[in-house]
């Protein structure tokens, strides 16, 4: 099964929701394309929700980093849901989880981009 992305506004937040394989080739392109697309278009926030995903392999990974620090760059904020176990693991096991703003629900997570930013410390 090849990466499906089912795309909606939901809160102000543009959510992908993905399902298949996150893995080297057009699966990969096609998402990094969506959300650089998204980020022209001035929608800088961007929920990814992963419970429909399979497979990753180390591209799939290499690309959610990129991503997170391309959106990042762009004044963005990109955030993962539902994150299958397989993920998690493999981004436990490169110390990558806290490189992600990572939550258990898409409910959870469009609450997240509400909260204000945090005050800098005094």
């Amino acid at each position: 099964m090849q990466l499906s992305i089912d795309a909606a506004e939901k809160q102000g937040v543009s959510v992908l929701g993905l399902s298949g394989k996150l893995v080297a080739g057009e699966e990969c392109d096609t998402l990094r394309a969506q959300i650089r697309n998204l980020l022209v278009s001035d929608k800088k926030s961007i929920l990814l929700n992963m419970g429909g995903v399979t497979r990753v392999d180390s591209t799939g990974i290499g690309m959610l980093v990129e991503s997170v620090i391309y959106t990042t760059k762009q004044g963005g904020e990109l955030k993962l849901a539902n994150l299958p176990r397989l993920i998690t693991n493999i981004l436990n096991t490169h110390r990558l989880l806290q490189a992600f703003d990572i939550y258990t629900s898409e409910d959870e997570a469009l609450a997240a981009f509400k909260r204000p930013a945090k005050e800098p410390a005094a």
